[in-house]
């Protein structure tokens, strides 16, 4: 009989075996994130229908320097990479965010390997798992928009210089990798690139009589390549538009290092990051005394000094954004799987109690009062966020039962990560007052990564990473709107505010803009804004309305 046979245990087991492959067991606790959604899916305005619909143009176009008629004030990077997803899958808002999702998974890739490096595997896997169910993080990497991209280039670099270290004998390949990406993050985020360039400083300057990175001519060969692309679409735009296309260009930084358009002050990221990336970012202070207190040999500079210096120049910079502090999130994880690594060794000792003996011993009651918050640590913590997800729990039930379903939707959330948390204090219990020496660190650990695992997957499940206009897509998809949108052009008049970027990408044949409806032939279709078309002289019937817009048809 076959199921005497050894075959199917045989298979089992290389299954099993494959799937504890560091690279394949990240991929599996990713992808889950990645890819639940509603089964709807809608674009963020306003950035992402901004990326999204640029790329549209370049694609149906066929022109990929400039479709919008005038000099730009961006890189094409991103555009290049939606709109070569457009040729592969087809215009969607799936498709345009395939770039930033590959884009995190090999952020997943490269942080363990830059981990292994730094700390060892078993904290270079934590700190992947972490960094994954980093809120902002995740929402980012589900985004069609630069910023995954463009921090993948910089850990590769990252992780390109400490090969160099490892692997002597190759670092003229490294170091050309490392140039390289330095190069592709220029077309990639325009200037923005310079950050993590100067936050690197301290480590290439300070360690400079040991790696020899800034004197050997291969970086500089692979930022010159690197550099090609972008040479290539300035040089091409600038036959078309002369100085301006370099003047957009510059003229943007300079607006957004000169004003605060969004009026976050000088501490914005002090109380925006530990808010995004909850808890994650105070076990990542945990972790910053234990390096602190136990420097990283050779390498604290990279893992300390990047993230101080790099959120000291964000700081200083004017425009302050949460997506800008997204290069952060990965030196996060990484303070925070140590810290984490460090509370599970502790919890594995259990608890000590001093006796008298030993305080006199010591002298110093200070020393061994920390001594002894240290040891309990792990016990308060587990209590401190059960009260939480007790907490968490009562004001998720009471939610529910007011039956509002925008509620409904963040109280279920709620209610996963509540009973998520209230498992930590269990664990605790079970190992230390009931003898259940079975429920290790390990089982303590999962209980800080599977809730928020789950609860970001739940989110996924409900559309809330996935789907954030979807008034939006309805209306599109509602059959006398269709049947209009997808035979004839629809112009765009006066309209200029931030959901209009939505607009741009759902009509399917979008026409012109133009500053009022009357430079419009008669029977054509536009949007207008509604406040305005008390103002419109010219004759036209309304079509829908949209929120704040309508869909007219002018009239002879």
């Amino acid at each position: 009989m076959l199921y005497k046979t050894r075959v199917f245990p045989s298979v089992w087991r290389q299954i099993s075996l494959f799937a504890r492959l560091p690279h394949i067991s990240l991929l599996i606790w990713l992808l889950p994130l990645l890819l639940c959604n509603s089964g709807q899916d809608s674009l963020m305005a306003h950035d992402e229908g901004y990326y999204a619909g640029r790329a549209r143009q370049m694609f149906e176009s066929g022109d990929w320097i400039a479709p919008w008629g005038n000099a730009h004030h961006k890189t094409p990077g991103p555009y290049w990479l939606i709109a070569s997803s457009y040729q592969l899958f087809g215009v969607s808002e799936f498709s345009a965010r395939i770039p930033s999702a590959l884009a995190g998974i090999f952020c997943l890739f490269t942080i363990y390997e830059i981990g292994k490096i730094l700390l060892g595997k078993k904290v270079a896997w934590l700190a992947a798992t972490i960094l994954s169910v980093e809120f902002l993080w995740l929402q980012s990497c589900r985004l069609a928009a630069p910023d995954i991209p463009m921090i993948l280039l910089v850990l590769l670099a990252i992780l390109s210089f400490l090969k160099a270290e490892v692997h002597p004998q190759y670092s003229y390949y490294w170091l050309f990798i490392a140039g390289l990406s330095f190069g592709l993050g220029f077309l990639m985020r325009s200037f923005m690139i310079f950050l993590p360039m100067i936050a690197l400083l301290p480590y290439l300057i300070g360690e400079h009589r040991r790696h020899h990175h800034l004197a050997n001519p291969m970086l500089y060969l692979g930022l010159a390549v690197g550099l090609i692309p972008t040479l290539a679409w300035l040089w091409l735009s600038w036959s078309r538009y002369g100085y301006e296309s370099l003047n957009r260009l510059l003229g943007f930084v300079v607006e957004l290092g000169s004003e605060d358009r969004n009026h976050n002050g000088a501490l914005f990221y002090f109380w925006n990051i530990p808010l995004k990336s909850f808890p994650w970012f105070f076990f990542s202070l945990i972790g910053l005394a234990v390096v602190l207190h136990r420097p990283i040999s050779r390498y604290q500079l990279i893992l300390v000094g990047v993230p101080l210096v790099w959120l000291t120049e964000l700081s200083i910079f004017s425009t302050r954004l949460s997506h800008y502090a997204l290069g952060l999130y990965p030196f996060i994880a990484l303070l925070a799987a140590l810290g984490l690594d460090w509370l599970g060794k502790i919890y594995q000792r259990g608890i000590t109690h001093p006796t008298t003996s030993h305080l006199k011993n010591k002298g110093n009651i200070l020393l061994s009062f920390i001594r002894q918050t240290k040891e309990n640590l792990p016990r308060n913590l587990s209590y401190a966020f059960g009260v939480l997800g007790i907490v968490l729990l009562l004001v998720s039930t009471f939610a529910l039962i007011s039956g509002d379903f925008d509620i409904d939707q963040q109280a279920t959330l709620g209610l996963i990560l509540g009973l998520g948390w209230l498992i930590l204090p269990l664990v605790w219990l079970g190992r230390y007052h009931f003898g259940k020496k079975f429920l290790t660190d390990n089982y303590w650990i999962a209980c800080w990564l599977l809730p928020c695992w789950l609860t970001l997957a739940m989110a996924g499940s409900l559309g809330l990473l996935s789907d954030y206009n979807p008034a939006f897509k309805a209306f599109f998809q509602q059959p006398a709107i269709a049947s209009i949108l997808q035979t004839y052009p629809v112009s765009f008049a006066q309209v200029e505010d931030k959901n209009s970027v939505l607009l741009n990408f759902y009509t399917p044949i979008p026409g012109p803009r133009v500053n009022a409806i009357s430079q419009l032939p008669a029977l054509s279709y536009t949007w207008i804004s509604a406040p305005q078309n008390q103002q419109l002289s010219t004759s036209y019937r309304v079509i829908a309305t949209l929120q704040e817009y309508q869909l007219i048809q002018v009239l002879p």
